[in-house]
């Protein structure tokens, strides 16, 4: 109990709705899908406290120090967990692959913004690539986009090694981890600052669902299944 209160990647709400997702997580996916979503809570809430002192002075951090609520929790994992309740109801690899490729997907997108507001020498908005300061919604750098192609494939290859996907389900959770990231950084840039009820934990829903549905679609495509 002492460890669970002097945690500080979660709130206290966020670690019960943590709790009830691990849950969910194992009944559907069993041990392989409760490992995934506990290397992504890991390396997501590591990434986020580089740098640290620098994004708080900027203004730029991550607030409660990073620590995770309820909300943060469903909006990163809900899309995943969709696909491996549908898992459930119809045994399908592409289900899995969906469910990688969410999470892929989200540590992309969390480890482009951390490292690009840590280590960004130069920000461009999305939509017409203007010097922007780090931070703004819809940004992105070199440093940021390099550093969510290596977040995809920590995750992506964390679901290969436990047998969530095969090799074609790692490139598509890759492709398609690219793809929902830049689509969520063009949201951002146009749609966020105009439309009160797209949070940062809509986005984020939308983001992962995108990039669950890309591979997802991708691979009935390729296979015929």
């Amino acid at each position: 109990f002492a460890l669970v209160k002097e945690q500080n990647v979660l709130t206290q709400a966020g670690l019960f709705h943590a709790w009830i997702l691990g849950v969910v997580l194992w009944a559907t996916l069993g041990a392989p899908g409760w490992i995934l979503g506990v290397v992504y809570l890991i390396l997501g809430s590591a990434v986020t406290k580089i740098q640290k002192d620098k994004k708080e002075a900027l203004g730029i951090a991550e607030g409660r120090g990073g620590r995770r609520g309820p909300e943060n929790v469903w909006g990163s994992a809900a899309a995943g967990t969709l696909c491996a309740l549908a898992y459930c109801v119809d045994p399908s690899m592409t289900y899995k692959v969906g469910f990688v490729a969410s999470f892929a997907t989200k540590l992309s997108d969390t480890f482009a913004s951390e490292i690009g507001k840590a280590y960004g020498k130069t920000t461009y908005l999305i939509t017409n690539f203007k010097k922007v300061p780090p931070g703004t919604e819809g940004a992105v750098s070199l440093e940021g986009t390099l550093a969510g192609v290596v977040g995809s494939i920590l995750i992506a290859g964390t679901g290969y090694l436990l047998n969530l996907c095969g090799p074609l389900g790692f490139a598509l959770c890759l492709v398609a981890a690219f793809i929902a990231t830049n689509c969520e950084s063009v949201i951002g840039a146009v749609f966020q600052d105009k439309v009160k009820w797209l949070t940062n934990e809509v986005v984020n829903f939308i983001n992962t669902a995108i990039g669950a549905l890309v591979a997802m679609v991708a691979r009935v495509v390729i296979l015929g299944a």
